[in-house]
């Protein structure tokens, strides 16, 4: 009988413009805390060298979506209905009324399609992509082989599996671990690569065409052929072999026990290449980690140094032929100033002007030479576009509507969804207020009536309403908070008759969202709803407000540093879709290199 080495599985692996300035958020990822998530249904990983990349983000960004889709499929079957008739809303509403009523169900909204260029990461083996002599362990990473069950599988030379995703070339470089639980003693039969759906299953991975395998028996690396080459030791039970594909060069590499052969391939296909694993003799025993734990090698630093290299090419890039005459520092500077001008920061340009002359006259070697500054002129139409954004930015709606209407009163009218995302905000904003509103009187009522504190963690805007006064008799103004909630319901219900009968399904899905707040408790601790109250919600209206205004006006709706930068975007994710490398860069790399201000603005 084969002497079998095994070893128990082991759970461990070794191995300064103002503070609502935010032009650029629309562009940039979502920095939202990350959270974990429990069940099969929600489970996301994300392995440590991929973290901060573009793709993860995208990826996260989809899966954050799916969940919110299907959260708000289950809020809408428990939920609202866009004829609001049910509501009887000229009785006395007490405070709170509003939240936790039951309803007649509502339009379901789209559910969320996942971006088909989006290609998920590995996770597991796939059952269904197997050959017949081995058997995918319930946590669909680990695999032993059983044997042949019927003479069709008898006719094998290995039994292989590939995983259920291919390893998406956007990483720039893919890489996953095998350990070995169990094998014959000097004779691990047992091969780990990768390959494409068109390479069988009943071969050692490698033999086939458009497949790659280093194989532990005999230490060779085999592509597309049975007559492999020498490339790295032999390996056996306890063994951990990790595979790496290196799409930027197109190379693959292998490590052993966290330490790197070697490159093992050259020029891999571009294609979809799938993690594959062949066992060849019985109690060969194997167990996979496609990130969900953490490496025993070290492919953080190499990542790493994929990414200072692309780093370094960048930086050695001559931009002296950008614009004639203008060094990069001139070039940046006027970005910025056109920018500071194009979005109403009047005051911030001519301060920001002043000190770039400043700065000409120290770095001048002429002690002699007058340096001319830059006339910023005080526009009107700046100064009231500011005065806009800032009430939007302050959560007063009405503010900016009658702004809007005084200054440029043909602008809601030839937008009409720019005056639709306002008035959904105006909506949001009353259900933000009143929400405050009852947390400041919950907290008072829980502490006695003894403490004005507010809680830590709630994130207090009343819009400018005098707090003292709830504070002086303890949030017990009961009949005002009515007052409110009663203007919440009845303004959602003209917002939701209004709009009942448009066929757009942007409009329907967005009133579905913005009425679903009504029902919770408390809709800002409520993570499926909280992010709608999100004062950054606020950004993006004033910015589409700040746009529309500026094309009604015969000038551009963004500014020069805003077509830079998604332009930019643009560029790197086309150099990202084959691994090159748009992989390893991103423009929010530019803002993380900005060092962090200590203080709050």
């Amino acid at each position: 009988m084969d002497n079998v080495d095994t070893e128990t599985p082991s759970h461990a692996w070794r191995g300064a413009l103002p503070s609502f300035s935010r032009a650029f958020n629309m562009l940039r990822a979502s920095e939202t805390p990350e959270g974990s998530f429990q069940n099969d249904e929600d489970s996301f990983f994300v392995p440590s060298y991929l973290e901060g990349s573009t793709y993860v983000q995208k990826l996260r960004e989809a899966h954050r979506s799916k969940l919110q889709a299907r959260d708000s499929n289950r809020t809408s079957s428990n939920g609202f209905s866009q004829n609001l008739t049910t509501f009887n809303i000229q009785h006395t509403l007490p405070p709170g009324s509003h939240r936790g009523m039951a309803h007649t169900v509502i339009e379901r909204p789209p559910v969320f399609d996942e971006d088909d260029s989006l290609a998920p990461l590995p996770t597991r083996w796939n059952k269904d992509d197997q050959w017949g002599g081995i058997e995918i362990q319930p946590d669909g990473l680990s695999i032993k082989y059983v044997g042949p069950k019927n003479q069709h599988d008898r006719d094998h030379e290995a039994c292989a599996a590939r995983a259920d995703h291919y390893m998406p070339a956007q990483c720039g470089v893919y890489y996953f671990e095998v350990q070995i639980l169990a094998a014959i003693r000097d004779d691990a039969t047992i091969g780990i690569g990768f390959s494409t759906k068109t390479a069988t299953l009943s071969r050692p991975v490698g033999w086939e065409p458009e497949a790659w395998g280093y194989h532990g028996d005999d230490g060779r690396c085999f592509t597309g052929q049975n007559i492999g080459r020498h490339f790295g030791p032999l390996y056996n039970a306890n063994d951990v072999i990790g595979c790496g594909v290196n799409f930027r060069d197109s190379t693959a590499f292998f490590t052993k026990n966290g330490v790197k052969i070697g490159t093992a391939f050259h020029d891999v296909v571009r294609s979809r290449l799938y993690p594959t694993i062949s066992l060849k003799k019985p109690g060969e025993f194997i167990r996979a980690n496609f990130g969900q734990t953490p490496f025993v090698y070290n492919i953080d630093d190499l990542m790493r140094e994929e990414r200072e290299k692309v780093q370094k090419d960048i930086q050695g890039t001559d931009t002296s032929s950008l614009v004639q005459g203008m060094s990069e520092t001139d070039v940046i500077q006027a970005l910025v100033l056109q920018f500071l001008q194009h979005d109403g920061y009047v005051e911030t340009a001519r301060a920001f002007a002043e000190d770039m002359k400043v700065q000409k006259e120290a770095l001048s070697l002429d002690p002699g030479l007058k340096v001319d500054g830059v006339n910023i002129r005080d526009d009107e139409d700046a100064n009231n576009r500011q005065r806009i954004r800032r009430a939007i930015l302050e959560g007063d709606i009405d503010r900016a509507l009658k702004y809007t209407n005084a200054y440029y009163p043909h602008v809601l009218q030839d937008n009409e969804h720019v005056y639709f995302r306002l008035r959904c905000r105006r909506f949001i904003e009353l259900v933000r207020k009143a929400a405050q509103l009852n947390m400041l009187n919950e907290t008072k009522n829980s502490n006695g009536h003894g403490s004005n504190a507010a809680p830590q963690s709630m994130d207090i805007d009343l819009n400018g309403s005098d707090t003292s006064a709830w504070e002086a008799d303890g949030g017990e103004n009961t009949a005002e908070l009515a007052e409110l909630e009663r203007s919440m319901l009845e303004y959602g219900q003209k917002l939701q008759e209004e709009y009942a009968n448009d066929p757009r399904k942007e409009v329907s899905k967005a009133l579905n969202e913005i009425w679903a707040l009504v029902a919770y408790q408390n809709p800002l601790k409520e993570p499926q709803v909280s992010h709608l109250l999100d004062r950054r919600g606020r950004v993006a209206v004033a910015e589409e407000l700040n746009s529309a205004i500026l094309l009604s006006l015969g000038k551009s709706s963004r500014a020069a540093l805003e077509k830079l930068y998604a332009q930019t975007s643009v560029l790197l994710e086309d150099l990202r879709q084959d691994g090159g490398e748009g992989a390893f860069v991103s423009v929010d790399d530019a803002w993380d290199g900005i060092p962090r201000s200590t203080h709050h603005l």
